[in-house]
């Protein structure tokens, strides 16, 4: 099993960047489809992006151009780089692990725009 781990969040005004990192420790770590899901408050949680174990990806329509998922199987390190945020991207950003048999969440990482 993996424990992933996220990291980067924080405070970012309109039109910045910021890129997440998310560090799975444990063991096969590139079998496992890693993605990025957020929750905002008062919504439910969504996904944001996937990679899956070779490398294809899957965004929501609303991050579509703008964020893009990577995965470094040398490192155990999946990453989510955000372009262009708005303040409609606030919310926890949460590093998902799963197989078709298990599913492993990390604690999250506060990301907010605002001016």
């Amino acid at each position: 099993q993996v424990q992933p781990v996220e990291s980067g969040g924080g405070l970012v005004q309109p039109g910045g960047s910021l890129r997440l990192s998310c560090a799975a420790s444990g063991s096969g770590f590139s079998s496992y489809v890693m993605a990025w899901y957020r929750q905002a408050p008062g919504r439910q949680r969504e996904l944001v992006a996937l990679i899956t174990t070779g490398g294809g990806t899957n965004y929501a329509g609303s991050v579509k151009g703008r964020f893009t998922i990577s995965r470094d199987n040398f490192q155990n390190t999946v990453y989510l780089q955000m372009n262009n945020l708005t303040p409609e991207d606030t919310a926890v950003y949460y590093c998902n692990a799963r197989t078709p048999y298990s599913a492993y969440w990390g604690q999250g990482t506060q990301v907010t725009v605002s001016s």
